[in-house]
């Protein structure tokens, strides 16, 4: 009986196409898996994403405030009440340029994935913040009393900045419409936030603040102060 003898490297090479195509099988996941992962980036693309600033803070004036901004929309939503008060969000508008900026701390933050942004010390209840980004299907979120991460404390400052902004907002227009002798003084609020810089787009302001110069019903205190303030935003040093 003759025997086929194959050399020593023929026989290395078959080996090692043989555990390649093996390693290479392997490393192709299983349908199942295929889809799943299929399925979290359908989940995610043609989906706006979008980032929800919520604060809960018991016996404080407001207790809740809670912003939603979209990434690709100026179309944004704010609740600022008390708890007891009946839920509704009001829709404003924020600009391209600070979403911008604040989709790009959520990026650098991971998208709050995975993120513990307490500081872990016993301090005074600050109120309990959650930040959470959403996208289709896909969402994560992150609490925290306060933090010293600075992605986060921009982001929290942008967003405490935009809930002020809106509280003087109403508070103009309730004061036009109810109290008008009370109106110089909510323009002086106003205007010691945007001296402080707290406002971070004072420019939605304007059309109010016009409205107010040219009402002839109220204080010439208040119309001259709301015009100075204009004329600031418009043209800031």
């Amino acid at each position: 009986m003759r025997f086929r003898v194959w050399s020593i490297p023929w026989c290395i090479g078959a080996i090692l196409w043989t555990c390649g195509a093996f390693l290479a099988a392997a490393a192709i996941p299983p349908a199942s898996a295929r889809a799943t992962q299929a399925g979290v980036r359908n989940a995610a693309s043609g989906n706006d994403a979008e980032i929800t600033f919520r604060r809960v803070f018991k016996s404080s004036t407001p207790e809740l405030i809670e912003i939603v901004v979209r990434e690709n929309s100026d179309n944004a939503s704010y609740e600022i009440r008390q708890l007891d008060d009946d839920a509704g969000a009001t829709p404003f508008t924020v600009g391209a340029a600070l979403r911008a900026k604040m989709f790009a701390l959520a990026g650098e933050l991971n998208h709050f994935q995975a993120q513990d942004l307490d500081v872990h010390r016993k301090i005074a209840s600050l109120g309990e913040k959650t930040f959470r980004w959403q996208q289709g299907t896909i969402a994560y979120e992150t609490k925290f009393n306060y933090t010293l991460n600075a992605a986060a404390t921009q982001l929290l400052q942008i967003f405490e900045g935009l809930a002020r902004q809106q509280e003087s907002f109403e508070l103009l227009t309730r004061r036009m419409k109810y109290d008008r002798l009370g109106i110089n003084d909510a323009l002086l609020e106003c205007d010691s936030d945007y001296t402080r810089g707290l406002l971070p787009e004072p420019q939605t302001l304007l059309p109010l603040l016009d409205q107010i110069a040219a009402d002839a019903h109220l204080v010439d205190i208040a119309r001259q102060r709301a015009r100075t303030l204009a004329e600031r935003i418009r043209h800031p040093k």
